[in-house]
């Protein structure tokens, strides 16, 4: 097996990205006492147990964050976007569905389903994008980082990451596919990334 950390996002952070990792102290500097962490690992837990050397990419990072923290940040996340979608469809008049002559109007969820998916992925996309937190993970101190560098996720990471998470959400499971998608950080060694997560090779830190 590799002892290769698992690729990021490929994409250089820019140099005026506050979050970008830092590069390690010169050899020598820092306290005589500093115990270093075993088997050359880091004090994240995640390095090479083998001793083959600094294979942890969250070395250099903060924490991760909680899993029980992004759960209540997304579920913040959610009513707020939720409230928006239900203004919106009820303003248009355009409900979950309406009964009329026992026909069900299944193309007015289906509009309301598409309005949710494009609401939960802009409003993910371009809060993530910008500074790497949604306002429920900026309330609660936390941030999406890129894996491999520690910046802030560009469009594209975010996009993919979000659309992960929406689209099923939207269209056909929200129950379920949030319970998986995001409830797999609680299992997920060790990187505590849902499955969003990994298809934009994303990690969620803490800033507090």
């Amino acid at each position: 097996m590799s002892s290769e950390p698992p690729p990021g996002s490929g994409q250089q952070p820019p140099d005026d990205d506050p979050f970008r990792k830092q590069p390690p102290p010169a050899e020598g500097s820092g306290s005589p006492y500093s115990t270093p962490p075993p088997y050359g690992g880091s004090p994240h837990g995640g390095g090479d147990p083998y001793g083959g050397g600094p294979a942890d990419p969250l070395a250099g990072m903060p924490p991760l964050a909680p899993s029980g923290r992004r759960t209540l940040a997304r579920i913040i996340d959610m009513i707020m976007v939720a409230v928006v979608v239900w203004l919106i469809t009820w303003g248009a008049g355009v409900s979950e569905y309406n009964v009329d002559s026992d026909d069900m109007e299944y193309g007015k969820s289906l509009a309301q389903s598409a309005l949710a998916a494009v609401l939960y992925i802009a409003y993910d996309t371009v809060m993530i994008s910008r500074s790497g937190q949604t306002l429920g993970k900026k309330w609660l101190g936390m941030r999406v980082a890129n894996l491999d560098n520690g910046s802030t996720p560009s469009t594209q990471s975010t996009l993919i990451r979000s659309a992960v998470l929406w689209i099923p959400f939207a269209f056909c499971c929200a129950c379920i596919w949030t319970a998986i998608s995001g409830g797999w950080s609680y299992f997920d060694k060790p990187y505590k990334q849902g499955l969003h997560d990994k298809a934009a090779k994303t990690v969620v830190v803490s800033t507090t």
